[in-house]
């Protein structure tokens, strides 16, 4: 029996639409497991809040690994400490949130554990973004009062799609040489180091664990999981993603992240080695 590693977005994809794991995709998870294949959560989100959500789902055993912020940091949960971090130098923070406080759009950063916004944004944005799951913090100024360079910058506005893109566009104009600027949801714009993408996750952690790209088989539905779909032995598409997401992929369920999709990825494509 051959060993696979399943990379798994979270929102969208292994989640439900209330951020819920269905249980039919709970015992698919659980069967892959115990036929000793690799089960990776695989997210945009901050590493507190993937770790949340891997204790929720059973993913925190040895054997199980995080990516979170996209591919910027890798979390080995048997040796319970991070074996991969890229960050963003002080000076791409700096004029990134110069430019997004002038444009008058929510931004913030993160520390190892919480979220970090100047007093501008210190609102409604940020609290329903942490939901309860991670804390924030505000500070002064990014300028003076960061203590390590951060990993990852998030642009948000849930309402207007238009205000994200004039961000991403100047982002590409202006530091396409450092930086690499995506959406993760249409409210959310991502900015990570040069080359942080979550399919170059998918390629470091084969290569740690000994397993052939060809048995990866990853699973997304957003614009941030392309690249993991195109990267991996079979790319799947969620039913519920997005047109680019799909026309790159392999495979799309036929079922949404509602109704089990992911379970559908498992009895179709590691049907010998679990069910």
């Amino acid at each position: 029996m051959e060993k696979h590693l399943l990379f798994l977005d979270l929102d969208g994809t292994l989640l439900n639409d209330k951020k819920e794991i269905t249980p039919g995709n709970r015992a698919a998870l659980d069967a892959a497991l115990e036929r000793g294949h690799g089960v990776i959560i695989t997210t945009g989100r901050p590493l507190k809040s993937a770790m949340v959500h891997a204790h929720k789902l059973g993913l925190d055993r040895p054997g199980c690994y995080l990516v979170a912020y996209n591919g910027a940091v890798v979390y080995d949960w048997a040796k319970e400490t991070q074996v991969y971090n890229r960050s963003l130098s002080y000076d791409i923070v700096n004029r990134v949130f110069d430019y997004v406080n002038a444009a008058g759009v929510h931004v913030q950063t993160y520390d190892t554990w919480d979220v970090l916004v100047e007093k501008r944004c210190d609102n409604e944005t940020v609290r329903r973004y942490c939901d309860g799951t991670i804390g924030f913090r505000v500070i002064g100024d990014v300028h003076t009062d960061l203590t390590e360079e951060p990993v990852k910058i998030l642009v948000i506005d849930f309402d207007n799609k238009a205000a994200l893109e004039a961000v991403q566009a100047w982002v590409h104009e202006n530091m396409a040489d450092t930086t690499e600027c995506f959406f993760s949801s249409n409210a959310y714009l991502e900015v990570v180091p040069k080359n942080i993408r979550k399919g170059e996750a998918v390629k470091m952690l084969c290569a740690h664990l000994g397993v052939p790209v060809s048995n990866a088989v990853a699973v997304g539905d957003e614009a941030n999981d392309l690249s993991m779909i195109v990267e991996a032995g079979i790319g799947v598409a969620m039913c519920n993603g997005i047109e680019a997401v799909k026309a790159a992929a392999n495979y799309i369920t036929q079922r949404d992240n509602n109704h089990d999709g992911v379970a559908e990825v498992v009895e179709k494509f590691l049907y010998e080695e679990v069910i």
